[in-house]
C-alpha cells in the first residue's frame, strides 16, 4: 500500500511539474519567450516600453501621453519614460525596459547614433523596435519607422516663405536668417534639406540674402532644439548684422527655435517684424500666430502618429506585417526601414481655429 501511495504521489508531482513548466512557457507579457525565434505574442496583451526624449518640449509630452493612452486603451501595459535630453539616461531607461520584461519598444531617440548597445540586447532577446518620429541609425534592431513626412515639413516652410515674399515676382533682395535643430537629430537632415531645396535657388540668385553668412546645417543648428540657445544666437546675429538693416524672414525648423528668435526680436529689434516659420504648433507659438508674431507653424497631429504606431504594435504582437506607405526613403545605415508617413499641414492665423480648436487638439483658452 505504501509503495502504491508513493507511486501515486510521484505521478502527481510529475503532472504538477509538467503543468507548471507549460504555464511558465506561456506566461509573461503577451505570452512571449525571450530570445525565441518562434516568440508567441498577441495584440492587446503585453508590456510596451515607450522612450521619449524629454519633457522640456511640449510636443514630446503630448506624444508620450497620446501613445500611453492609446496603448492602454488597446489593452497593453505601458512603461513610458522621458530622458531629459540626455542620451546616457535614455540608454539606461531602455536597458531597464528590456530587463523589466517589455515585449516591444517604441523609441523617439535623442541621438540616433547612441543606442547601439541596448538595441543589440533587444535584438538578441527578440524584442522588436519601432523607431518613432526620429530614425534610429546603424542598427538592425529597428523593424519599422513611424513618422511624419519631415522632408515635406521643410518644403512647406520654404514654400510658405516663397509665397509670402512673392519671390517669383519680386526682385528683392530680401534678408533671411536660418535656424534648424539639434545636430544629433536625424530629422534635421529632412527639415533643413526640404526647406533649403526650396530656398537655395533664390539665395544663389541673390533674391534672398543671409547677412550673417550662416547657411550650412552646422552653422544653423540649435543644440537640444533649445529656445534659449536660439535666442542667444539670434541676439548675436541682430547685433552684428541688423543694426541698420531690415530682416524680412526667418526660417525656423520648429517652434522652440522660433520662440527663441521671437524673444530676441522683442528685446533687440525695432524694424518691421519678419515672416517667421515654425513646426509643432506649441501653445506659446500659436498665441504668437494669433498675435501676428509668427506667420505659420507646421502641424503634426501627434494623435494620428500615436494611432498609427499602435496599429504597428498590434500587427507586430500578432505576428503580422505592419502597414507602411514608404519602403524607399529611410535608410538607417543597415538598410531601408519600412516606414509609415503621416502628412503634416500648415497652420496660420486664418485656419488655426479649424485645425487646432475645432479638431479638439486645443481649447480656445489654451491659445489665448
Amino acid at each position: 500500500m505504501k509503495n502504491r501511495t508513493k507511486r501515486l504521489l510521484a505521478i502527481g508531482l510529475i503532472a504538477a511539474m509538467t503543468a507548471s513548466l507549460a504555464a511558465c512557457s506561456s506566461e509573461g507579457s503577451g505570452g512571449a519567450t525571450s530570445g525565441s525565434d518562434d516568440k508567441q505574442t498577441e495584440a492587446g496583451s503585453g508590456k510596451i516600453g515607450v522612450a521619449m526624449p524629454t519633457k522640456d518640449l511640449q510636443r514630446w509630452n503630448q506624444d508620450g501621453e497620446n501613445m500611453k493612452k492609446q496603448l492602454e486603451d488597446a489593452g497593453y501595459e505601458v512603461d513610458l519614460q522621458f530622458a531629459s535630453n540626455d542620451p546616457a539616461t535614455q540608454v539606461s531607461q531602455i536597458e531597464n525596459m528590456i530587463s523589466g520584461g517589455c515585449d516591444l519598444l517604441v523609441i523617439a531617440s535623442i541621438d540616433g547614433e547612441s543606442l547601439g548597445t541596448p538595441l543589440a540586447t533587444a535584438e538578441e532577446q527578440d524584442i522588436p523596435v519601432i523607431s518613432y518620429d526620429r530614425l534610429i541609425m546603424n542598427t538592425t534592431a529597428v523593424k519599422y519607422y513611424a513618422t511624419f513626412d519631415n522632408y515635406l515639413v521643410g518644403q512647406k516652410q520654404g514654400e510658405y516663405l516663397v509665397d509670402a515674399l512673392d519671390l517669383e515676382n519680386q526682385a528683392g533682395p530680401f534678408n533671411i536668417e536660418i535656424f534648424t535643430g539639434d545636430p544629433g537629430d536625424n530629422n534635421v537632415n529632412f527639415f533643413f534639406g526640404g526647406a533649403m531645396d526650396v530656398l537655395q535657388p533664390y539665395i544663389d540668385e541673390g533674391k534672398l540674402v543671409v547677412q550673417s553668412g550662416q547657411t550650412t546645417k552646422e552653422q544653423c543648428a540649435t543644440a537640444d532644439w533649445s529656445t534659449e540657445k536660439a535666442q542667444s544666437r539670434m541676439d548675436a546675429i541682430l547685433s552684428s548684422n541688423y543694426a541698420d538693416k531690415q530682416l524680412d524672414a526667418v526660417l525656423c525648423s520648429n517652434d522652440s527655435t522660433a520662440l527663441g528668435v521671437e524673444n530676441s526680436l522683442e528685446a533687440n529689434y525695432t524694424g518691421e517684424w519678419p515672416i517667421i516659420t515654425g513646426q509643432d504648433c506649441d501653445k506659446p507659438n500659436v498665441k504668437n500666430i494669433v498675435a501676428g508674431k509668427q506667420a505659420m507653424s507646421v502641424f503634426k497631429d501627434t494623435r494620428l502618429l500615436a494611432e498609427q504606431t499602435v496599429k504597428m504594435v498590434d500587427a507586430i504582437m500578432s505576428g503580422e506585417e505592419a502597414e507602411v506607405n514608404d519602403t524607399e526613403s529611410y535608410d538607417n545605415g543597415t538598410g531601408v526601414i519600412p516606414t509609415y508617413l503621416c502628412e503634416p499641414t500648415v497652420v496660420t492665423k486664418d485656419n488655426y481655429q479649424e485645425m487646432l480648436i475645432d479638431s479638439g487638439y486645443y481649447t480656445e483658452e489654451d491659445v489665448q
